[in-house]
């Protein structure tokens, strides 16, 4: 059975390290097989929506971007609902397979069998 990782990103450009340590968690977890879902919540929900992560700087980190697209190719990339409607970011302004949705879904996902949340 292969074991689910939820990552809660709660930081974006204003706390640089911390955003790139919650993406990187999600990829290697990722190419470790996991099942993986990234949450981004606060100013993180900015790195969905077309050309933010990719304006996103950290010296010594893989791109956020290559980073985001591997959530996107391999796992599941969610926007919170109220954080994205008090940044005023719609469902058309996402980047293609992002979700956006509530905290019912997240505690769905933290608390399934096998599940292991990190929040950063």
């Amino acid at each position: 059975m292969t074991r689910s990782l939820v990552v809660k990103c709660t930081a974006g450009v204003d706390d640089p390290e911390r955003c790139n340590q919650a993406f990187t968690v999600a990829a290697t977890a990722l190419a470790a097989g996991a099942e993986v879902s990234l949450w981004l919540t606060g100013e993180a929900a900015w790195l969905a929506v077309p050309g933010r992560a990719e304006e996103f700087s950290l010296p010594e980190a893989t791109p956020l971007s290559q980073l985001r697209d591997a959530v996107l190719d391999g796992g599941t990339l969610t926007v919170c609902t109220q954080c994205a409607a008090r940044r005023e970011i719609t469902e058309d302004e996402v980047l293609p397979g992002v979700r956006i949705a509530g905290s019912v879904s997240f505690v769905d996902e933290a608390l399934r069998e096998d599940a292991q949340a990190l929040v950063y």
